[in-house]
């Protein structure tokens, strides 16, 4: 995590989450993150698909429009839109943040790049449910607000494991049978260079 934002929202979320494997949304108190609420979003998940709650107001004005009730692939270009959904699926699965590296690009030519972290969160004690997340600038352009950025580009892509995984499982968690690690094995597409 390179940018102070991502792990300031990183640190506020495994200080909540204590012992358990996620937070509650109710337990986030904007104030808490008051410095950074302009970068942050919520994510609501339904059906697997992440639609845009809450989005921070500079996170709005870098893509020049309110994004509540967007689809949060649709920031992305189409072809490119599975890659995000395999992040959000990640969180889900795994219960576990991501770090991804990000660019974007100005029909102007403008560009910018970004740092965004996904992290997982319970509502009203169900898991799948919300993700807490944050998209900051390296460094805030000065045309933020004048040009919309169209679409964000990956470069790079990490799991955050939480330091300390939970002992103890809270309902809804896997159980860590042999059937359950085998049922959410997941062989990843690699190669040798």
């Amino acid at each position: 995590m390179k940018h102070a934002t991502t792990r300031m929202i990183f640190s506020y979320w495994d200080s909540l989450r204590g012992e358990r494997m996620a937070p509650e949304r109710g337990e986030i108190e904007p104030g808490e993150i008051r410095h950074v609420l302009a970068d942050t979003f919520i994510l609501e998940v339904v059906e697997r698909n992440a639609v845009i709650r809450l989005a921070g107001t500079r996170i709005c004005a870098f893509f020049g429009r309110e994004l509540r009730g967007e689809a949060f692939a649709r920031l992305w270009q189409e072809e490119a839109a599975s890659e995000i959904a395999r992040a959000v699926e990640t969180v889900l699965d795994e219960t576990a943040g991501v770090v991804a590296g990000l660019s974007a690009v100005t029909d102007e030519g403008a560009s910018v790049d970004f740092e965004m972290v996904l992290l997982p969160l319970r509502h009203r004690g169900k898991p799948h449910a919300r993700i807490l997340g944050a998209l900051s600038p390296a460094v805030v352009p000065a045309w933020v607000g004048l040009y919309p950025v169209r679409h964000l580009a990956t470069s790079s892509f990490r799991v955050l494991w939480p330091a300390a995984r939970p002992s103890k499982l809270v309902r809804g968690d896997h159980d860590g049978s042999a059937t359950e690690r085998r049922r959410r094995f997941i062989v990843h597409a690699g190669g040798r260079g």
